[in-house]
């Protein structure tokens, strides 16, 4: 139906829980992708969603999305940036999947005017020397709380705000993996063909050491988000243990 609207010369915006969008994946190849049409899909219930078992949590989208050719794939940090990505997918004169998580807003103010952002590009929140935490979508909150966490023990960690997972701009992220030596990708999805699989992918080559933090291959079982988050390693503290295994690891003889 939102094909239909789109080539017709509508914009349609299409809402709908990340977990129930798996079932239109045939539809969004090729009735939206193969004909380049500018659906927007926003997908609510991203990544992990709580005390609603497996079948509703949002762990496979970025790495459907990301598949499909022509489509952008975006998520925010927090609810001023997910005003400006709506109005920068409704810009796009192609099809968009613009995740977002369950729960209230981080509580940040709201911008009056919207903005377009600038397309591949991510954000840098945070300097650091010692490694980059780049992260996408809700983690990119606790890897703010990890990099205070690594600082008291002595840790320099800059954050990055990904904000894309398709397109990648290339320059951007070699200029990060230039200013520390590890780069460590947080996301909520599963490890297989996420964000940092796409990192990996457009730097395969490069000079760059890339790890991922992510959900395991598999389903999320039922719980509150705080327990998973715990249960998974993407909490600030269970983040900020894992980066600190993995440079020690760099420098073990």
């Amino acid at each position: 139906f939102a094909a239909g609207l789109a080539c017709g010369g509508l914009k349609p915006v299409v809402a709908i829980y990340s977990t129930f969008l798996q079932r239109s994946f045939d539809q969004m190849m090729h009735d939206v992708a193969l004909q380049k049409l500018p659906v927007v899909f926003c997908l609510d219930r991203a990544g992990i969603v709580g005390d609603d078992g497996p079948t509703h949590h949002g762990t496979f989208d970025l790495s459907f999305t990301r598949v499909l050719p022509h489509f952008i794939v975006m998520s925010p940090k927090d609810e001023n940036e997910l005003q400006h990505m709506l109005k920068t997918a409704l810009n796009q004169p192609g099809p968009v999947a613009l995740r977002y998580p369950r729960g209230n807003g981080v509580g940040v103010p709201l911008d009056t005017e919207f903005r377009l952002l600038p397309l591949a590009k991510g954000e840098l929140l945070r300097e650091g020397k010692d490694v980059t935490l780049v992260a996408i979508g809700e983690p990119v909150q606790s890897c703010l709380e990890t990099a205070k966490i690594l600082e008291r023990q002595g840790i320099s960690a800059a954050v990055v705000n990904a904000r894309f997972a398709k397109p990648l701009d290339k320059a951007f992220y070699l200029g990060l993996a230039r200013r520390a030596p590890l780069l460590v990708t947080v996301e909520e999805n599963t490890v297989v063909g996420g964000f940092g699989g796409a990192l990996r992918e457009l730097l395969e080559g490069e000079r760059v050491e890339i790890r991922t933090i992510a959900l395991p291959d598999g389903f999320v079982e039922h719980g509150s988000q705080p327990k998973l988050r715990e249960k998974y390693g993407l909490t600030a503290d269970k983040i900020a243990e894992r980066v600190t295994e993995l440079l020690k690891q760099r420098t073990a003889p």
